[in-house]
């Protein structure tokens, strides 16, 4: 398996690869092994060493293995398929590592044949690196244990009176002797071509669902066309906006349209985090950091390595906080509280703050040289009251929501509550909309909601009847457009210069409208 691989492994995608190697092996090798224990040790075997080629390119480990540099491969190998790894205490000589969540998930009971994968993989990796090892599975989910408990044993003197898989490393073999039996398995260690020659295609990669940008109106426009803009590259992005207006929502839709878009978003609410966990958070720790238990924590960096990072509330970080975070994003390095060695971090900063952080700047309560960094695009996202067109639009999309949520009949709102929606100001912007409609759809006896939690003024009921009318107009007219496009190029086979033709305008002005409502012509010409 190469490394394109091994960094979107999934549980489901490395069964996948386990079945589909299993197979190619077995007509490769013409093998006859007495039992399936024998069988899967075989296949762990053969498949560790390409697992730590990927992960030592991964970890940038390219000397000969330390006894902790070897935990932090097993764990990185675990955790990059669904695992919840972490290294816990040992004697000298001995890694051990728990595990609260099993990679295979609840169906690891009915197959429990399957830790001896664990076992093969981490003492065929062991025995590789230092001659030899013994694999003890303490605990395991598999069995009915609430946790994983494996401990390996590095030296030949520590494995007396222990139960557990053993592995030797002979002239370019790896050879295991399983518990408590007479059953020997040997591999040879150019077996691990048989993994490591394995290439994914483009089809192979799923694409993530994008989220949804609701509405039609100028203002939420510029916004999607300032995400088609920026997305595809590399810049850092600042979003702005009130609370509640959907600064996450724009930034998944970032990374979605952008390369990262298979990788991680993680997003932080930085003013959530008490200030002395703050580095601990951001940047991980390691041994001794904070108990005497051998412990490795990564940081929100490391989990978004090759990703999205998306740094909510940025401002409410402290100044010291400030410092820390634009040494790494200047040097692309992160070190663990605790820790010996720098991890190069590859990792897009998009930050959203309420407040204006220029004048945060002017105030002394942001460093000047951070805002530059972080600064290089800005996108405003409008608050609900400036994009009222749009609140029909969003009322439609939540109540259909939560119709499937609560496995109710759909609802929708009598004249009068909405214009009282469209009356209000919104001050929580999207975020209330929803809750208060949430609180409405609960409480409402029939399928038409009479009632809603937002007090207005009598005297913007005329404000309140124009907007309705000009956002139900708007809607109205989108809805026939979009639908004489679609007519129109079903009947064209999708050649615009046919439709701007029999519509009686430009082709350019067809275009317009075909990115405007995101038609893709391309459909109807494969047809």
């Amino acid at each position: 398996m190469n490394n394109r691989l091994m960094s979107r492994l999934t549980p489901v995608s490395f069964l996948q690869a386990f079945v589909i190697h299993s197979v190619n092996l077995w007509k490769k090798q013409n093998l006859k092994l007495s039992n399936q224990d024998n069988s899967i040790q075989y296949l762990g075997l053969s498949a560790s060493s390409c697992f730590e080629d990927t992960v030592r390119k991964q970890l940038e480990f390219q000397d000969a293995l330390t006894h902790d540099q070897y935990a932090d491969v097993i764990i990185e190998i675990k955790n990059q398929i669904g695992g919840e790894f972490t290294r816990a205490s040992g004697g000298k000589g001995v890694i051990r590592v728990e595990n609260s969540r099993c990679p295979f998930g609840a169906l690891v009971k009915e197959t429990p044949e399957l830790c001896q994968m664990t076992s093969s993989v981490f003492g065929g990796i062991a025995a590789r690196n230092f001659g030899y090892a013994q694999v003890e599975l303490r605990k395991r989910i598999a069995v009915g244990d609430s946790a994983c408990d494996v401990v390996i044993y590095l030296n030949r003197e520590n494995h007396q009176h222990r139960h557990g898989d053993e592995y030797f490393f002979q002239d370019g073999e790896l050879i295991s002797k399983l518990d408590d039996t007479d059953a020997i398995v040997q591999v040879s260690d150019k077996t691990k071509q048989d993994w490591c020659s394995c290439r994914t295609t483009e089809s192979a990669v799923v694409q993530k669902k994008q989220p949804l940008v609701i509405g039609h109106s100028k203002a939420i426009r510029d916004v999607t066309e300032a995400i088609e803009i920026v997305a595809p590259t590399m810049a850092n992005v600042l979003l702005g906006g009130e609370t509640g207006v959907g600064k996450e929502i724009i930034a998944r839709a970032i990374h979605a349209q952008s390369e990262r878009n298979p990788e991680k978003f993680i997003a932080v609410n930085c003013a959530a985090i008490a200030e002395p966990l703050i580095e601990s958070a951001f940047f991980g720790h390691e041994k001794g950091a904070f108990t005497g238990a051998y412990n490795v924590h990564k940081g929100f960096f490391e989990r978004a390595c090759t990703g999205t990072l998306f740094l909510d509330e940025i401002d409410g970080l402290s100044l010291s906080s400030q410092a820390k975070l634009l040494r790494v994003l200047q040097e692309g390095e992160v070190e663990r509280v605790g820790g010996r060695q720098l991890i190069k971090t590859d990792v897009r900063i998009i930050v959203a703050s309420n407040r204006n952080l220029k004048d945060l700047v002017s105030a002394g309560e942001f460093r000047k040289d951070l805002f530059y960094r972080l600064n290089i695009v800005t996108i405003a996202v409008p608050s609900l009251r400036e994009r009222r067109d749009d609140i029909c639009v969003l009322v439609d999309h939540f109540l259909k929501q939560l119709s499937v949520k609560y496995q109710k009949p759909p609802k929708k709102l009598g004249e009068q509550v909405l214009l009282k929606i469209m009356r209000y100001d919104w001050p929580g912007n999207i975020r209330e909309l929803e809750n208060v409609l949430e609180s409405a759809f609960l409480f409402a006896k029939t399928e038409v909601i009479e009632n809603v939690t937002v007090e207005v003024s009598d005297s913007e009921t005329g404000k309140g009847h124009y907007s309705l009318l000009k956002a139900k107009k708007g809607e109205i007219a989108s809805e026939v457009e979009i639908k004489l496009l679609h007519d129109a190029l079903a009947r064209c086979s999708g050649n615009v210069s046919a439709v701007a033709r029999e519509m009686g305008i430009t082709p350019r002005a067809i275009h317009q409208k075909l990115k405007k409502y995101r038609i893709d012509a391309g459909e109807y010409r494969t047809k």
